[in-house]
């Protein structure tokens, strides 16, 4: 794609990013058919390759941008399936952060999208204030059908239950059963030590009983990628300095082997650490050495030699496995959380249009509700039509949004991909199973 950035924009590092992106891009169309919302909607705007085409024109003319191109933009999931399929290679992940960003720097929302945006950014990566959100939205649950829109959507998500703040992942050390043969950081997240503290319980169980120390810093939170998706970059770049310099500390006194990821979105976030923070010249070398550090919990499995199954066959139910669009697109994990899991005596399929997102992306179903529900339809129809008894995946987004309540029956329990790996190797059964 030819470009008309004149020498003054190209000084602009986002710029010079963009137009290097923009560049790649030969118009092949490929990215249209595993893109979600082209696939849903057939509008070319609501393609990459279209996407691409307006981005062109917003950033070349400097201009601020338009209802429309939010409109399209926001419909955008970065769901990345379109960096897969591309055979130019073309890095859409980071010319649609430049754009977010743009749109959040000079674009006036109408005021109650404003009010909810700044409400989950100010919300939900933080623990503590997530949990009275959520015990507040339980008192109000009965009055949902009479809240408008996406206020209504909102209570409907809301867990049935809301778990306290559990010790069993807070700061420390959990040292390895037996004599340690690796010492590693787990981040704990923020949004998923409230849905789902099991999750950290399971990943914690699972690493020490395969010899290894686990460290959980104090100060560590929010990987700062829903702010980042959102286009706040003074947040994300908060967000990310802050477990930069809790982990720096903690690796330069305990020589960590890894920081493990066990929620694919963050996961997919802390290895971009580094080209968030290449600009920065007092934090560029220390996030790149984080973002090198960083693994996902089935990376690093899969370079250990597993307990073997302490459960007979018959006790296992069939899994289908979904995998979340940041492992598959973001992190190029495919098959490894797959083998863990037949390693270990489960049966696994896999649905039909695996590349297609479930609708979860972050706060993608809270902000664009009814397109999120077609695609989650769309997934647990596949899912089902696979013969499985549960859904294991590896991102609470996801495992939040196939658990949503759905008029597909009957309900399948949905679990993370961990909590299955620690019940056949002595943990135990997860809940919901």
């Amino acid at each position: 794609m030819q470009t008309l950035f004149t020498s003054e924009q190209l000084a602009e590092p986002g710029i010079k990013i963009a137009n290097d992106i923009l560049r790649k891009c030969v118009h092949c169309g490929f990215c249209t058919a595993t893109c979600p919302t082209y696939v849903l909607l057939g509008n070319e705007l609501d393609s990459p390759r279209g996407r691409i085409y307006q981005y062109k024109e917003l950033l070349e003319n400097g201009h601020p941008p338009t209802e429309k191109l939010v409109r399209h933009t926001d419909r955008c999931l970065g769901c990345l399936s379109c960096m897969t399929t591309c055979p130019a290679s073309v890095d859409y992940m980071h010319l649609v952060d430049e754009v977010r960003m743009q749109v959040a720097k000079t674009y006036v929302r109408p005021f109650m999208e404003r009010i909810l945006r700044q409400f989950l950014a100010l919300v939900l990566p933080y623990p503590m204030r997530f949990r009275v959100a959520l015990i507040c939205a339980q008192l109000a649950r009965p009055f949902a059908n009479l809240m408008p829109g996406r206020l209504h959507n909102l209570m409907k998500m809301t867990p049935k239950k809301v778990h306290l703040s559990p010790a069993s992942d807070g700061p420390g050390l959990y040292p390895a059963e037996g004599s340690p043969k690796k010492r590693v950081i787990l981040m704990t997240g923020c949004a998923q030590k409230v849905l789902r503290p099991s999750i950290n319980e399971a990943t914690i169980r699972l690493l020490t009983r395969h010899g290894c120390d686990v460290l959980v810093a104090d100060g560590a939170g929010c990987c700062g990628a829903l702010v980042h998706h959102m286009g706040l970059q003074s947040s994300a770049h908060k967000a990310a300095k802050t477990n930069i310099k809790v982990w720096s500390n903690l690796d330069v006194s305990r020589s960590a082997d890894a920081i493990i990821i066990n929620a694919s979105g963050c996961g997919t976030t802390v290895k971009d650490y580094g080209f968030l923070l290449s600009e920065d010249a007092d934090w560029a070398e220390r996030a790149h050495m984080i973002s090198k550090k960083t693994r996902d919990i089935t990376e690093f499995m899969s370079d250990l030699i597993l307990k073997p199954s302490i459960c007979s066959l018959n006790d296992f139910p069939i899994v289908t496995y979904h995998s979340a669009c940041s492992m598959q697109h973001g992190q190029k994990i495919t098959t490894l959380p797959k083998n863990l899991l037949t390693k270990v005596g489960f049966e696994v399929r896999e649905p039909k249009e695996s590349h297609l997102c479930c609708g979860s992306a972050g706060t993608y179903n809270i902000l664009q509700p009814d397109l999120a529900d077609q695609l989650r339809t769309r997934k647990l129809e596949n899912i089902y039509a696979s013969g499985g008894e549960v859904i294991a995946t590896g991102n609470i987004g996801c495992l939040q949004q196939l658990t949503s309540r759905t008029a597909i029956t009957p309900a399948l329990p949905v679990v993370h991909t961990v909590e299955l790996l620690d019940w056949a190797t002595g943990g135990p059964k997860p809940p919901g199973l």
